[in-house]
């Protein structure tokens, strides 16, 4: 049975893990708040310049661009956004698990698919395992800028135009809410999503439809790798709140427990000198 000394040490170490625990779980709420907040700010943007793309793809037989186009997946391309920090709860594990069961279903060999990682978790979990990671980038702000990636977007969405790859899929965590995150996988390249996105309204275009879509389509497609992160952000923000939040009601828990061993122990040597004195006092009578 372990001493007092031993389990007073056991609660105070505990207690300390506990505060560092709950400051991470503060810490992490107010950045998934903030976070939450820039991934539902960009959702207009994303969806007018998606509006006015399909309205030319739509209206406009004329209007052709190669990332419309679909042809045959000699070499896919996957995105995966992942954290660069651990203590997360099933953040990164989740992503990377579906990561790894979508590649062993469709490909045979690593010459059929290539990865581009954004998070050290993600890269180091390909690199360990020998899968091509094309490109990456790590040490993001907890708060990303879309300058931050926009290298990074151009150059992933440039290898689909050079027919390095011939569809680009993204891997990550859908943000529902605080307490919720769904993996998703959404294929971004080519754009195949355009037949339910127009809307009623009437545009004007200067000056044709051509050149129009030949800026505005690499554009739309990075905005698409820059939603996904902001909502990948807000997901890793939340799931790191919860697990920190998991983690201070364990260390509570055991706290409750450990005390409880403590004062036994107490009580019984307590008992046990009591015991000694009263035997003692009996023996010399």
């Amino acid at each position: 049975m372990a001493s007092l000394k031993d389990i007073k040490n056991r609660i105070d170490s505990t207690t300390k893990t506990k505060q560092i625990t709950k400051a991470m779980e503060m810490v992490s709420a107010s950045k998934m708040s903030k976070a939450e907040m820039n991934a539902r700010a960009f959702v207009p943007y994303s969806e007018k310049i998606q509006e006015v793309v399909a309205s030319i793809a739509n209206n406009n037989t004329d209007a052709s661009h190669p990332m419309l186009e679909k042809r045959n997946v000699k070499k896919a391309g996957y995105l995966v956004v992942t954290s660069d920090r651990g203590l997360a709860g099933a953040y990164n594990s989740s992503i990377l698990k579906r990561l790894l069961q979508t590649i062993q279903d469709r490909h045979s060999s690593p010459e059929e698919y290539t990865i581009i990682t954004i998070g050290r978790m993600g890269y180091e979990f390909c690199k360990k395992r020998d899968m091509p990671v094309a490109k990456s980038i790590l040490g993001l702000a907890d708060q990303p800028n879309f300058a931050d990636i926009k290298e990074l977007a151009a150059e992933t969405v440039q290898m689909f135009s050079d027919e390095e790859i011939d569809e680009l899929s993204i891997v990550y965590n859908h943000y529902i809410s605080a307490i919720s995150q769904e993996v998703t996988t959404t294929k971004i390249l080519p754009i195949t999503n355009m037949e339910d996105a127009g809307s009623g309204s009437q545009y004007e275009y200067e000056p044709d439809q051509e050149q129009i879509l030949e800026v505005l389509l690499p554009q739309y497609a990075e905005s698409l790798i820059y939603g996904a992160l902001l909502d990948g952000k807000a997901s890793e923000h939340a799931a790191r709140m919860t697990a920190m939040r998991s983690a201070t009601d364990n260390a509570e828990d055991l706290i409750d427990d450990l005390t409880l061993s403590y004062n036994r122990a107490r009580q019984a040597a307590i008992t046990q000198e009591i015991t000694e004195i009263v035997g003692g006092v009996a023996a010399l009578e």
